[in-house]
């Protein structure tokens, strides 16, 4: 009687013991998982897309102003905004013939003060010089195609405006580089580059059509300047991308999702 008491007693203890550590060792040979990888690419510079409007519109503008040239009535209009924003040659002042300098050299300004741009100093620069290239070919083309006559002498050389497309260069470049950290220094860049394009007409140097179309000549060559430049220069630090892989896992014990950040 004793011996089967004492048998009954014995295998209830390892029936426990089997139900209690069975299920357990399974769990943790065999946990019921669930993974998948996700993996995205972001690009760490947006500065070098370019829309089709964004080359369309600048060059529409530029083509209505080549219309104040030989058209009559346009070209009273013009003559009129003229004799109202002009001095007449009376008070002539020589400030844009540096302001059209600052927007670009504000980029290289900032920089040496430890604010950032978008790009470092060899890509930056070669932009520039894209740019630069690109507008002045423009510019000095359209001169001698159109010979407009400037409005305080005999020169041909009116239409475009250079110093303006200098400075709206400058300040879409400067834009470009810097709208990353805060777009009013863009702004401030475009609001020197009005001014410039102002004193032009001031200046009797030229006429308001003048520097419409240069200042959208300025800003069209950054524009295409920045989306040529990874293209060329393939291995540019312009062509990298962060490549963010996501890991997601869940089991019994839990879920979760693990991380990887490629440069």
């Amino acid at each position: 009687m004793k011996i089967y008491y004492f048998g009954k007693i014995g295998l209830l203890i390892i029936g426990f013991l089997m139900g209690y550590f069975i299920p357990a060792r399974a769990q943790v040979q065999e946990p019921d998982t669930l993974r998948q990888t996700v993996s995205t690419q972001y690009a760490t510079d947006d500065t070098h897309s370019l829309k089709l409007k964004e080359v369309l519109i600048p060059t529409a503008v530029v083509g209505v102003s080549a219309l104040f040239i030989h058209d009559g009535w346009l070209t009273k209009q013009r003559e009129n905004v003229q004799d109202v924003l002009s001095a007449k040659g009376r008070h002539k002042t020589k400030v844009d013939e540096y302001s059209q300098y600052v927007p670009m050299l504000a980029v290289y300004g900032l920089n040496l003060c430890g604010v950032k741009g978008q790009h470092g100093l060899v890509d930056r620069s070669i932009i520039l010089a894209m740019s630069y290239a690109t507008m002045g070919i423009l510019v000095n083309t359209m001169k001698y195609t159109f010979k407009e006559k400037r409005p305080n002498s005999d020169a041909r050389n009116s239409f475009p405006s250079g110093h303006t497309a200098t400075a709206f260069m400058g300040a879409e470049f400067l834009y470009k580089e810097y709208k990353g950290v805060s777009p009013w220094i863009g702004y401030a860049g475009y609001a020197v580059a009005t001014a410039t394009g102002y004193l032009r007409i001031y200046n009797n140097r030229h006429y308001i059509n003048d520097v419409i179309a240069g200042a959208c000549i300025g800003i069209l060559s950054v524009k295409l300047a920045y989306w040529l430049y990874p293209k060329c220069f393939k291995r540019s630090k312009c062509n990298k991308a962060v490549t963010i892989a996501g890991l997601p896992y869940y089991s019994t014990e839990g879920w979760g999702v693990n991380m990887c950040v490629q440069f």
